[in-house]
């Protein structure tokens, strides 16, 4: 089976498109102190701008899967060892804000300090995906 696609371009605006909604979405949240589900879309704007990164350089859709770290490495990013940290950490916020058994404890987390460190670093990881593309 092949796996390369056309319209590579289109795809990967749908995908950047996407992320910018989520990031608009992102702020709204924020202003209504709405902290966990703020960083939850945070993890989908960085999810979607690595996918975007993926359909780029090879050309072929992207794998389904939520983990950062692992889009990252699928697309060989030259990433330091803080990105990876900061990936990982962000991934939890996917898992941390949907499932009952882990929201009231990441409620608990997200306070408004919080927030502003791990949006801070979702920004920043954010813009730097951009300007691999």
């Amino acid at each position: 089976m092949n796996d390369k696609i056309e319209n590579i371009d289109k795809i990967v605006q749908h995908w950047l498109d996407s992320a910018d909604n989520n990031q608009e979405t992102m702020s709204h949240l924020v202003d209504s102190k709405d902290y966990s589900w703020a960083l939850f879309l945070g993890h989908l704007v960085i999810e979607k701008t690595l996918k975007a990164l993926y359909v780029k350089r090879l050309q072929k859709h992207a794998i389904f899967s939520h983990d950062l770290l692992r889009l990252a490495r699928q697309i060989d990013l030259e990433i330091s060892e803080e990105f990876e940290e900061w990936l990982d950490k962000i991934t939890t916020f996917n898992l941390n804000a949907r499932y009952d058994n882990y929201k009231q404890d990441f409620y608990q987390l997200c306070t408004k300090d919080f927030a502003d460190t791990w949006l801070e670093r979702i920004d920043i990881i954010r813009l730097w995906l951009r300007n691999q593309l």
